[in-house]
């Protein structure tokens, strides 16, 4: 078994270890946050890191209505121009903490009046020591090159950051994450049966809306770095503005398709890659999936959970993962590579 599957299936050990680790951590942020109230929120990140910070951007916007952006680190990094940032959090995600530019974004940041806030998986690496604040990925060494147990690690350090900020999500919620990922795994062998299928695979279009939108750039990203799949993403809305027109039939089309206020649209997505007979891959909880049109395979093992304080896809994002990372290890097998080792990548990239 590939250390990529090993890691896979130890997230939902990890993210109850989290869950209970973390929570003097975010009682510190609670307390600064009561006093320090950020203006404005500001998410640099690469790579997978990058993925789970545009996750971060939808829920604390949603959530919290704080205006939440995207750094461009090379601002910062190669043209020496951070913006200043008073009243502004400013929060470095990285996996293993020793991104270059990250760090130093993070730093400029700090130096130009912003409160700065670490997430990472390495609780002594330059970030955790740079920044303000710290919030522990604490889900164990991740051996594999393709990030895995991090990023669903990554994204329940967003969720409790923005509890700590005072959004209203259930902690029963949260303490449900770790069986729900569970209940994901034991769709192992159906998945792997699914990767034979798509072994031949070269190009494909992964498509997610509003909270999974994140994972769309994740699962295409997994697919890319693993299979070496050429795999474009894009934001459901997005695709229907010209890149539609890739589609023609047998064409590969991955569809994260959770319940709550971006299923309409997904409805009308999937309609459309029917009518060109697409080769529609729908990820989505069996009682929304069944009923899309377009559908011709399902992955997503068990019903995501309501949460009544909140959109009914609030908890979607780290369960729907799951299936895709799955998916994308299979399918590197099925092709005869190794997961843990894409060519020309190593565990830490370091760019300015």
């Amino acid at each position: 078994m590939s250390l990529m599957l090993q890691e896979i299936e130890e997230q939902p050990q990890a993210l109850a270890r989290m869950l209970d680790g973390c929570a003097q951590q975010v009682r510190v942020l609670e307390r600064r946050f009561a006093v320090e109230r950020p203006e404005s929120i500001v998410l640099v990140a690469r790579g997978t890191s990058d993925n789970a910070a545009t996750f971060a951007r939808y829920l604390l916007e949603i959530l919290l209505g704080i205006p939440t952006s995207l750094a461009a680190p090379s601002i910062a990094t190669v043209y020496d121009s951070p913006a200043r940032r008073k009243h502004t959090l400013v929060v470095g995600i990285s996996q293993s903490g020793e991104s270059t530019d990250t760090n130093l974004y993070l730093e400029k940041a700090g130096a130009a009046g912003a409160v700065t806030l670490g997430i990472t998986n390495e609780s002594a690496s330059s970030l955790a020591k740079l920044a303000d604040e710290a919030l522990s990925v604490r889900v164990g060494p991740e051996k594999s090159v393709a990030a895995t147990k991090t990023y669903t690690g990554q994204l329940l350090a967003i969720y409790l950051l923005a509890r700590a900020l005072g959004a209203r999500i259930p902690e029963a919620a949260l303490r449900k994450l770790p069986e729900l990922v569970a209940r994901q795994l034991e769709s192992k062998e159906r998945t792997a049966a699914l990767a034979e299928r798509y072994r031949y695979m070269e190009h494909a279009v992964v498509v997610g809306r509003g909270l999974n939108y994140a994972n769309a750039l994740e699962l295409a990203l997994k697919m890319m770095e693993t299979s070496y799949v050429v795999a474009e993403r894009f934001s459901g809305a997005d695709f229907m503005h010209g890149p539609l027109a890739l589609v023609e039939k047998g064409f590969p089309v991955f569809v994260f398709a959770p319940g709550g206020p971006a299923r309409k649209g997904t409805a009308k997505l999937l309609a459309r890659l029917a009518e060109a007979d697409a080769e529609t891959i729908a990820i989505g909880p069996p009682a929304v999936v069944r009923g899309l049109p377009a559908t011709k395979r399902i992955f997503l093992n068990g019903a995501i959970p309501f949460v009544p304080d909140g959109p009914e896809d609030l908890m979607t994002p780290i369960p729907a993962i799951v299936p895709g990372q799955l998916f994308a290890a299979y399918l590197s097998e099925h092709k005869g590579l190794d997961p843990d080792h894409p060519r020309m990548l190593s565990k830490v990239t370091r760019t300015l």
